[in-house]
């Protein structure tokens, strides 16, 4: 049985017997709660969806915009990465009633610098999280003052797996509820833990909520990445990256993917090569990474619930 069998029968028992449940967006989805899947890393393959093309690059250079701690879409935007816009475009929009469709949005980003630091920001979503954790230092008189750089998960991370192995807090998260109404998005895919066995690394990714139809493809296919980077950076073997889901949903306007995906039948995972090991987990660039072996299904468009 090839791995992406068990996200296609994930993916028809929500389509079949998942509660029908309304949601944030006002477009409805069918839903389970807590499911499980597993992937090996151990042979060199990734994750990557087979029965619809999955953009892949576009995945890297998000993980990598998630790494550098950046939470404005305008490194995005400057390499043709779109998937964030939406939120700020829409927020946009209902505040000036002007209108503007993505594309002259995300034009108005690139060339004025103020127009990016006001629309383009999400607030601290995930990177913000993951590398500037909100800390405070006391300021003398009883009071204290947020830290400008905050605490840097992952850099925590990289040092305790370097330096103890069998420690059981391998763990960064962005699930920060104090700024969660500040987010664009609250952290879908929010906490990740890790296991060292036989210099060997596993990890585990817990995610609240799943859009099986759209989000799942990028989420299994960046942490599977993000493990492989840990791995090098530690000295590491890739072992297996295990993947739980808390409401694993489909939207009910996603009916024709689901239909098509399923009718398809999956090939072989790609493997994935990383061809150069810089200074530290933040220096990875795109070009750093390539897929051998992708052989999809034609791609799948389908609307975003925003």
């Amino acid at each position: 049985m090839t791995a992406e069998l068990q996200y296609l029968d994930l993916m028809r028992r929500v389509w079949d017997g998942g509660a029908l449940r309304g949601d944030r967006t006002g477009t409805g989805t069918r839903a389970l709660f807590g499911e499980t899947m597993r992937f090996d890393l151990s042979d060199g393959t990734i994750p990557l969806l087979t029965t619809k093309r999955v953009f892949w690059k576009s995945a890297v250079k998000e993980l990598i915009w998630f790494l550098s701690g950046d939470r404005n879409i305008r490194t995005l935007v400057a390499q043709g990465v779109h998937i964030w816009t939406d939120w700020p475009l829409a927020r946009f929009n209902a505040a000036t009633g002007e209108g503007l469709d993505r594309d002259g949005f995300e034009a108005r980003i690139l060339a004025d610098a103020d127009f990016a630091a006001e629309w383009g920001d999400l607030g601290p979503v995930y990177g913000a999280q993951w590398r500037h954790w909100p800390t405070y230092d006391t300021t003398g008189d009883g009071h204290y003052a947020r830290s400008p750089a905050g605490f840097d998960q992952i850099s925590a991370l990289v040092h305790g797996l370097k330096h103890n192995p069998n420690s059981r807090r391998h763990i960064f998260t962005g699930w920060n509820v104090a700024e969660l109404d500040q987010m664009a998005l609250p952290p879908c895919h929010m906490t990740y833990q890790y296991f060292v066995n036989e210099n060997s690394l596993s990890g585990i990714l817990y995610q609240r909520s799943c859009d099986l139809g759209l989000g799942f493809a990028f989420n299994i296919f960046e942490a599977s990445l993000l493990l492989r980077m840990l791995a090098q950076q530690c000295d590491l073997r890739p072992a297996e990256i295990v993947w739980m889901g808390a409401d694993c949903h489909l939207y009910v306007n996603h009916e024709h993917l689901v239909t098509q995906q399923l009718a398809r039948t999956p090939r072989a995972f790609p493997t994935l090569d990383i061809v150069r090991r810089p200074d530290d987990i933040f220096g990875y660039r795109p070009e750093d990474f390539i897929v051998t072996g992708y052989d999809p299904h034609p791609h799948i468009p389908a609307p975003v619930a925003v």
